[in-house]
């Protein structure tokens, strides 16, 4: 497995130089690795840290995504990505699998950026990762990473607050029955968005399992996928980046989801990565058919849903 440290490394440096903004030219080269062979003792050993049986024919759903993550990250670690790789966070991936991969094949990978987008926090790059058998296309993902800046309506809401204190300021001889007009109608208009936002939140899945974490989890997910980032590693590295503990990765958020969930051979995949999940720690595993969904308390960490995709439901 290639350790991705050099890269980590090359990414922390040229981070403080990026200036991320959603217009920004981004790397038009796509990266190719032909001849890739999978290595079987590393798959048993990522399938038993994920939770999926072992000695399968076909890889497991989210393999293919570490197969091709170095190619992600020398493009994102590259001087021409134009998102910082430090504080870089991994938002939602999308997943096609046309056919399953089988454990024993010759792959093709290629990784390339897809392009950038504003996001209400930032600017969000989309990543697509494809693996090929003699030509086809078997499986393809789309990752977005968010990078966080100062956006244009970050600036327009700074200067609506001081235009709205200084009419406050000028208007201060409003009377008290105006200022309870105003009162009612604002609590009026609060229960109408807070009725509308309580009927628009989908029910929370029922629960199937509850899931205790060790502290580790972090640490063996890396030795098996080589995303070796310190936020998943140790509480004392997390908490260079703000987190109070080591961090799991998404992915394997995401994986172990899926190793509870049966997949035909031909699916899509489309998961969110709302909050992360704090090592060690509890939380529960929710389904309902395809869909869904790791809860820590009321805090939702992952959303997600597979479904057949709709080639093989022709």
């Amino acid at each position: 497995m290639q350790t991705l440290l050099p890269l980590l490394a090359r990414g922390a440096v040229l981070s403080p130089f990026k200036r991320p903004r959603p217009d920004a030219a981004f790397p038009p080269n796509r990266l190719v690795l032909p001849g890739v062979r999978i290595d079987l003792a590393r798959l048993a050993a990522y399938e038993r840290a994920c939770g999926f049986p072992t000695g399968g024919d076909a890889l497991p759903l989210t393999y293919p995504h570490v197969l091709g993550f170095p190619l992600a990250m020398r493009i994102m670690a590259s001087r021409a990505f134009p998102l910082p790789l430090l504080g870089l966070v991994h938002t939602s991936i999308e997943v096609t699998r046309l056919r399953e991969p089988a454990a024993t094949g010759e792959y093709e990978l290629a990784v390339h950026v897809e392009g950038l987008a504003p996001h209400r926090r930032g600017t969000e790059a989309t990543v697509v990762t494809g693996a090929r058998v003699d030509g086809s296309l078997v499986w393809e993902s789309r990752s977005t990473y968010l990078a966080r800046h100062r956006t244009a309506a970050d600036t327009r809401t700074a200067a609506d607050t001081r235009t709205a204190a200084g009419s406050r300021t000028a208007a201060g001889s409003r009377t008290a029955a105006d200022a309870l007009t105003a009162a009612d109608a604002s609590t009026a208009a609060g229960a109408r968005t807070a009725a509308h936002v309580s009927s628009a939140e989908p029910k929370p899945l029922p629960v199937v399992a509850e899931w205790r974490l060790a502290g580790d989890v972090g640490r063996r997910y890396a030795a098996v996928s080589g995303d070796r980032n310190p936020i998943h590693l140790h509480p004392l590295t997390a908490r260079l980046f703000g987190f109070p503990r080591a961090i799991a990765h998404g992915m394997w958020t995401v994986a172990r989801c899926l190793a509870e969930q049966p997949a035909d051979a031909s699916v899509h995949l489309r998961a969110e990565f709302r909050s992360p999940v704090l090592l060690p720690g509890t939380v529960t595993y929710a389904a309902d058919g395809g869909r869904f969904e790791l809860r820590g308390g009321e805090r939702v960490h992952l959303t997600g849903e597979l479904r057949e995709h709709p080639a093989n439901s022709a």
